[in-house]
C-alpha cells in the first residue's frame, strides 16, 4: 500500500506571468532544478520522470538538459487539468515499488497569449467528442461548465453570490502571496457583480487565469525524505477517478451530470486514508472555474449533495477563520493557472508551515485535480519532525 511510504521532498516554480520569454522546456528545467535544490538532491540522482501528456516536449529533453543519469521509469498522464495529482501519485507508486529512487513531476505551460489557446483556432475542423458540441456553440471549456453551473443553480438554489464567495476568497488569499499574478489586486463583491459575462452565468472572475509558468515536485522514499533539509511531507493517500458513462467536461450521458469524476476519485482516496474529510485542515481544490469548488466540496465529502454552495457562506473557505480554507495561494483563479500543479506546491507549503496564508496546525491537506474530467487527488500529511 502507498500510505506514507513516499514524500514530496522538494518543490520549485518559475515566475508566473502573461508572457514569459522562455520556452516550456526552459521553464520546466528551471522549475525542476529549483525543486531539486529545495530537496538538496543533485540532478544526476533523478531516475524517474512524470508529467502531463500535454507537455509540448519529451522527457529526453528534460533529462539531457538537466544532466540526469539513467532514467528507469517515466510516465505521462492525460486529461489536462485532471492529471496533476496523478502525475505526483504515479511517481509515488513508482518510488514505492522500486522502479526509481528519485522522481520529479512537473507541469510547464504557456497559455498567456490569446493565440496559444486551442479555441483560438476556429478555422480548424473539429474532431473527437467535440464534434458533437462545438458546432452548436459550446466552443470553450467555460461554455461547457456554464451549462453544468446553470443546472446546479436550478437543482439546488445556488446563486451568483455563492460563486462570488469562491472568487473573493481565492483573490483574498492571492493578495497575501507576492508570487501570485493577482497580488496587489483586491476584489470586492461589487467588482465581481459588475464584471463582464464570459459564458452566462459565469463572469470574468469565475474563470482561471491564462498564464505562463512551470511548477515541479521531487518524490522520494519517506525514509530518504527524513534525512533531507525540508520538513517531511508524506503522501498519505492517492486516488484517480473516471466514473461510469462519463463524457469529458459536459458529463451529458450520466443520469446526474453533477456527480462528476470527483465522486469516483474520492471513494478510492478515502478508502486508503487513515482520516476523513473532517480531519483535513486545508484544501487546494482545482478551480479552473468557480462552480468546480462547490461541486468538489460535495464530491470529496465536506458536505452533502446540494450543500456545496451554502458551504461557501460566512467566510467558511477563507483564511484564517474559515472551517476549511481553500486555495490559500490564490489557486488557478488568482495565483496562476499551471493546470493545477501550483495547488500541489501550495499544499506542500501548508504542511511545511511556510504558506503566505498559513493555516494553524495544518498537518493534513487535500489537493484535487479537475472535476469535470477524469481526475485525481492527493492527501498529504506531516511526517515526524
Amino acid at each position: 500500500m502507498l500510505k506514507d511510504r513516499t514524500a514530496i521532498a522538494g518543490i520549485g516554480q518559475t515566475a508566473y506571468a502573461k508572457s514569459l520569454p522562455d520556452s516550456e522546456l526552459v521553464l520546466a528545467c528551471r522549475a525542476i532544478k529549483a525543486a531539486l535544490d529545495d530537496a538538496g538532491i543533485h540532478p544526476s540522482e533523478v531516475d524517474g520522470l512524470s508529467s502531463y501528456t500535454l507537455e509540448p516536449f519529451v522527457e529526453v529533453e528534460v533529462a539531457r538538459n538537466l544532466g540526469m543519469g539513467d532514467i528507469t521509469w517515466f510516465s505521462q498522464v492525460g486529461y489536462g487539468g485532471g492529471a496533476g495529482c496523478a502525475v505526483v501519485g504515479n511517481a509515488a507508486m513508482a518510488v514505492a515499488t522500486g522502479q526509481c529512487g528519485v522522481a520529479v513531476a512537473w507541469r510547464s505551460r504557456k497559455r498567456g497569449a490569446a493565440a496559444a489557446r486551442p479555441w483560438a483556432q476556429v478555422g480548424e475542423r473539429v474532431a473527437g467528442t467535440g464534434q458533437w458540441s462545438r458546432p452548436w456553440g459550446l466552443l470553450r471549456p467555460v461554455d461547457e461548465i456554464a451549462v453544468l453551473a446553470r443546472r446546479y443553480m436550478h437543482e439546488y438554489g445556488a446563486t451568483r453570490d455563492h460563486l462570488a464567495n469562491v472568487a473573493i476568497a481565492i483573490r483574498k488569499h492571492a493578495n497575501r502571496n507576492p508570487a501570485a499574478m493577482m497580488h496587489g489586486k483586491p476584489m470586492t463583491r461589487d467588482d465581481y457583480m459588475r464584471s463582464r459575462w464570459v459564458s452566462e452565468p459565469l463572469c470574468l472572475f469565475d474563470n482561471c487565469l491564462e498564464s505562463d509558468g512551470a511548477v515541479a515536485a521531487v518524490i522520494v522514499d519517506a525514509s530518504r525524505a527524513a534525512e533531507l533539509p525540508q520538513p517531511t511531507v508524506l503522501i498519505h493517500a492517492f486516488g484517480q477517478g473516471l466514473n461510469t458513462q462519463h463524457q469529458t467536461m459536459t458529463n451529458y450521458h450520466r443520469d446526474d451530470p453533477l456527480m462528476g469524476p470527483a465522486w469516483a476519485c474520492a471513494e478510492v482516496l478515502w478508502r486508503h486514508a487513515d482520516f476523513g474529510p473532517a480531519d483535513v485542515k486545508v484544501a487546494q481544490i482545482y478551480d479552473a472555474f468557480s462552480p468546480l469548488i462547490p461541486l468538489s466540496l460535495e464530491g470529496y465529502g465536506f458536505c452533502k449533495r446540494g450543500e456545496g454552495a451554502e458551504f461557501t457562506n460566512d467566510g467558511n473557505i477563507e483564511w484564517p477563520d474559515g472551517a476549511l480554507p481553500v486555495n490559500t495561494s490564490g489557486g488557478g483563479m488568482s495565483e496562476a493557472y499551471v493546470h493545477g500543479f501550483n495547488l500541489v506546491a501550495e499544499a506542500v507549503r501548508q504542511v511545511r508551515g511556510t504558506s503566505t496564508a498559513q493555516v494553524d496546525r495544518a498537518d493534513t491537506g487535500l489537493v484535487t485535480s479537475g472535476e469535470g474530467v477524469p481526475t485525481s487527488a492527493l492527501l498529504l500529511r506531516a511526517g515526524d519532525r
